[in-house]
């Protein structure tokens, strides 16, 4: 396929965009409970700076671009714009929150007085009484993916295997090998997904004050912190954010294509669970849950990366992928780093960029029942033991040992790489060296340089994470933000404003039938809730 010059030049458009979330401390560390500032524009509406489960939890969100530096700099000047509205509080360096004492303290984030804004609450304090408040506020950095539409026009045929697949239009058969060849990617990230944590997990080490469960299987570091010897994430390990709503519910999405994919979520937002059901959903006139569903909306289901399409006002994300396909990939397994400012640096970007490009151009067969268990065990290894000497993994053929397994697949990614550089020696091959390296030397991975700098400096996490908190908030105050970017965050934090009063001004219904009306919408039937905007503005990212 990329023997084509022509298509080769397209991969080298494809698209990269950034959320990162990081959360609001105060000097010492704890969980802010100052709202949100109003300088900063309105969380609801915003398109680069918004909030995730708490207040506190702040998510920035870059445009899709071409250039992963331009990415980068568009992420460092949303910290600068950021820090200089919130006083002496900082923006905590690492994925892992530190001095909680109890979920009671964290705040949920709040959007407003409008029925959009009210669901978004509610749907938070769902998720906190579905799995505490305290799992809620780990924070990550999700990387986006997509290739230019026209890449789609050149190779619709490879993906059919060269034969025709019958659609009525040439829009239609694009439209179904862009769908084909994403899901395939989403299978082979989910496949390989456990290289993400080992090579980039930086969360080896917690407080213990955020571990509820006396029975974890973690260690002592010191007094006030627990680890593991050779973890590389333990956010995505079994403390962190992962998918309880699969124990007692049977619910688990299927990727065999986007129809199953769409179906089996929607069947989730659908179907009663008698899990929830003792929470109840309307509790004395408040709202505990959206409902008692086993999920509430598909946005609930946590998984290391999802197929996206952008949505139209307050439609499902499940329908706007049905309505237009997908369109773009959104990885989600990326710790924060730590030793970054901005949490992920220009060599982990290009590198996750020919990741995702390997896996859309590889065999991608349906995951087996078989298979998908052994997608989940090797994750969870990975992140809780993935740099102990011998560990084994489990794949098709038989076991095979975590770094024989990634050195494979780093060397399998090598031609890929020289071919999108246009040579030897480019970017994307240093970035896979450098990898190559972690692969062959553990002790060159986040994870490992984490617990080294801890041991040698004798800190315990929140010490480590609080002084590298400083460090990046001495580092970016340095800077000034330059008097355009300044002059853009302004408008748009004056529009968002403004976009929130014309939500709040245009609803037309109490709550209650809101979300009736938001929930009786089908492939067949668009939501029958007036969007407050005209016809004209493109779509934005769904607002729950």
């Amino acid at each position: 396929m990329l023997s084509d010059p022509a298509v080769r030049a397209l991969v080298t458009k494809g698209l990269v965009g950034l959320e990162k979330e990081t959360l609001r401390v105060t000097p010492d560390g704890r969980v802010a409970l100052t709202p949100h500032p109003p300088v900063l524009g309105s969380a609801l509406t915003h398109p680069h700076i918004t909030t995730d489960f708490s207040e506190a939890l702040v998510e920035l969100v870059t445009p899709a671009l071409s250039d992963p530096q331009a990415v980068l700099d568009f992420l460092g000047d949303l910290h600068l714009f950021v820090y200089q509205h919130i006083g002496d509080e900082r923006l905590w360096a690492g994925s892992m929150p530190c001095v909680i004492h109890g979920g009671a303290e964290i705040p949920l984030a709040q959007y407003g007085r409008s029925n959009a804004a009210q669901m978004k609450t509610v749907y938070r304090r769902g998720l906190g009484n579905r799995y505490g408040r305290v799992m809620q506020i780990i924070a990550g950095v999700h990387f986006n993916f997509s290739l230019p539409e026209a890449f789609w026009e050149q190779t619709q045929a490879d993906f059919f295997g060269g034969v025709s697949a019958g659609f009525a239009s040439d829009s239609a058969a694009v439209l179904g090998a862009r769908n084909l060849g994403y899901m395939g990617m989403v299978r082979n990230l989910q496949r390989l997904g456990w290289m993400v944590p080992y090579l980039f997990g930086a969360s080896p080490a917690v407080c213990k004050s955020f571990v509820q469960d006396a029975n974890a299987d973690l260690e002592a570091f010191d007094t006030n912190t627990l680890y593991s010897p050779f973890a590389t994430s333990l956010r995505m390990g079994d403390i962190g954010y992962q998918n309880r709503q699969e124990e007692g519910t049977g619910l688990k999405a299927n990727y065999d294509n986007l129809d199953a994919y769409t179906r089996s979520l929607t069947w989730a937002i659908r179907t009663p669970c008698p899990h929830y059901e003792p929470l109840g959903v309307k509790v004395n006139g408040r709202w505990e849950q959206l409902n008692d569903h086993v999920l509430q909306i598909e946005n609930e289901y946590y998984s290391t990366v999802r197929p996206k399409q952008l949505t139209d006002w307050m439609e499902f994300p499940t329908l706007a992928l049905r309505r237009r396909g997908i369109r773009y990939v959104e990885l989600r397994s990326v710790d924060v780093n730590l030793f970054d400012p901005l949490g992920i640096e220009l060599e982990q970007m290009h590198f996750l960029s020919l990741f995702m490009l390997y896996c859309l151009l590889l065999p991608s067969p349906t995951i087996s029942p078989r298979e998908r268990r052994w997608i989940d065990a090797n994750e969870v290894l990975a992140a809780h033991r993935g740099r102990e000497p011998g560990l084994m993994l489990q794949r098709a053929d038989g076991q095979i040992a975590l770094r024989d397994w990634g050195q494979q697949v780093l060397s399998a990614m090598e031609p890929l790489a020289v071919l999108i550089d246009g040579g030897i020696g480019g970017e994307l091959s240093a970035a896979l060296k450098a990898q190559q390296f972690k692969m062959t030397e553990p002790d060159a991975t986040p994870s490992a340089r984490v617990l080294a700098e801890m041991r040698t400096r004798g800190e315990g996490f929140a010490e480590f994470a609080g002084r590298l908190t400083e460090q990046h908030r001495d580092r970016l105050k340095q800077r000034e933000l330059a008097p355009a970017s300044l002059a853009l965050f302004q408008r748009l934090a004056d529009e968002s404003r403004q976009r929130q009063a014309q939500i709040e001004a245009a609803d037309d219904c109490d709550f209650d039938t809101f979300l009736a009306r938001y929930f009786a919408q089908t492939e067949a039937q668009p939501v029958t809730l007036r969007s407050p905007f005209a016809a004209a503005l493109a779509p934005s990212e769904e607002l729950t």
